[in-house]
């Protein structure tokens, strides 16, 4: 059965590596020169790389583990010591840490909270452990119903002071979303503590070994080109055509450089897209079905990741830290948290910008100025003085529409994988999946797209779909 998908991002690739197991002939057709949708990177006239965001991985991430471990390479996660660090600006220079102990859930992340000792007061421990009680003991359930407030609002209702929302959550909510507490979604929070609560590495972080488009997604493609399926990228989607029926005809491809359109058929199709292209893709008649007019209430927050070089080395961190800046959210130095960036005499920071939606309209220079005004902040023994670090070169990448804004409410219109449309499906970390707009929810969705497909379709003597299969922990803990 041959399967058009749109868009080579973690959900079209991981839907097709999961098409290819069942039996299935997908074809993934990506607009863009490059793989990954919002995990895309490039490489500079330097032979640098640059990428479309900051990418740690988690322990609580069992879908893409079991999806690396299948691809044969997971040992491309370079794992981290077990914890969670966060600058404090009122102290510039100084760092706060969560150690998480090697016990069981939730005990070690009880322990890392207890003994931090210059973050939050014991009172403020206490009323937030009280306040995450429901969450904890009713379960999912609970956590979907808590959409309709903002996670401070949540935190209100709890009896939680504003300072554990200004010490803690703001730079998680930064970090997960792209959005502060007062507009985001408390389900997006109380989804990320269970899980980290639930799971003993569920909040171990990883970085890759280099690039997303080199080392996670062209294994995908090399593994679904060895079965039959195929990746055609620079083949951007003009328009769906439609039968008499209102069912998928055929996808034209906008020929480029002068080339005539392509009309490309198959027997089923599938929308890899984010949710903003989708719904501008959408034919008329559909946009008039209840179910795709739901899209309406969904649309892509703005992201800028920023990659800055500098002369020295500014830290020798290796790991992720959350900056509590009001400008920026995370940032690690790559040359020391990535194998293919090392270098032992210069760092290369990568810097998620958010809020940035009142950033995305301005110049990459104000952007990298008022960066470099954060920095030294956080760095001051190495901006200060006569002979102040340099900045040898940056890249700022703009993702208007990125991962999907996810504000109270947003859950009611999170569409499913099957549409109204007998031979058209959707995957995207858009759609509704338990794991939430990243990277996690993504290679979800795509499995789930192809498990609808395969059940709808079956392929007589395929290959068991090994589906939502959660991989052992130590991949996390001995890695």
């Amino acid at each position: 059965m041959r399967v058009a998908i749109a868009g080579a991002g973690l959900a079209g690739l991981s839907c097709a590596k999961y098409l290819t197991d069942a039996g299935h002939t997908p074809i993934v057709l990506e607009s863009r020169d490059v793989l990954g949708g919002l995990v895309a990177a490039w490489k500079d006239s330097d032979g640098d790389w640059y990428e479309t965001g900051l990418h740690a991985f988690f322990g609580a991430y069992p879908n893409m583990l079991q999806l690396l471990k299948e691809l044969g390479i997971e040992d491309r996660l370079q794992w981290k010591q077990h914890t969670l660090i966060f600058n404090q600006p009122d102290k510039p220079g100084t760092l706060s840490r969560f150690d998480v102990p090697d016990i069981p859930s939730p005990f070690n992340v009880i322990a890392s909270i207890l003994r931090n000792k210059d973050m939050l007061t014991w009172e403020q421990k206490i009323r937030f452990a009280i306040g995450l009680l429901p969450a904890v003991v009713r379960g999912q359930k609970y956590v979907e119903d808590m959409d309709k407030y903002s996670f401070l609002e949540w935190l209100k209702r709890q009896g939680v002071d504003e300072r554990v929302t200004s010490d803690v959550f703001i730079a998680a909510c930064k970090a997960l979303t792209f959005i502060n507490p007062d507009e985001v979604s408390a389900t997006i929070l109380l989804t990320a503590l269970n899980r980290f609560l639930q799971e003993r590495y569920g909040s171990k972080i990883a970085f890759l070994d280099g690039s997303p488009t080199e080392r996670l997604c062209s294994p995908i493609v090399d593994y679904i080109t060895e079965r039959g399926g195929e990746v055609r990228l620079n083949a951007p989607l003009k328009e769906i055509l439609l039968n008499a029926d209102g069912t998928v005809k055929a996808y034209l491809i906008r020929g480029l450089n002068g080339a005539e359109d392509e009309i490309f058929t198959a027997d089923v199709y599938v929308s890899a897209m984010s949710v903003d292209p989708l719904k501008i893709m959408l034919p008329k008649p559909w946009k008039q079905m209840e179910f795709f007019k739901k899209l309406e209430g969904l649309e892509g927050v703005p992201v800028i990741n920023l990659h800055l070089w500098f002369d020295r080395k500014l830290t020798e961190i290796d790991h992720l830290l959350f900056s509590r800046s009001p400008l920026l959210s995370v940032y690690a130095d790559m040359s020391n948290t990535c194998r293919e960036y090392a270098n032992p005499n210069r760092s290369m920071l990568e810097l998620v910008l958010a809020p940035a939606k009142d950033w995305i309209a301005k110049s990459d220079e104000e952007i990298v100025a008022a960066t470099i005004a954060e920095l030294e902040k956080l760095f001051p023994d190495h901006f200060g003085g006569d002979n102040p670090a340099t900045l040898l070169k940056s890249h700022v990448v703009k993702t208007p529409r990125s991962v999907y804004k996810a504000t109270p409410g947003r859950q009611q219109y999170r569409p499913a994988q099957v549409t109204p449309i007998a031979n058209f499906y959707l995957a995207g970390s858009y759609t509704m999946q338990r794991y939430l707009g990243s990277m996690e929810g993504a290679v979800l969705s795509g499995k789930l797209t192809a498990q609808a497909i395969s059940e709808a379709l079956p392929v007589a003597n395929s290959s068991n779909l090994q589906m939502l299969t959660r991989p052992p922990a130590t991949n996390a803990a001995t890695a």
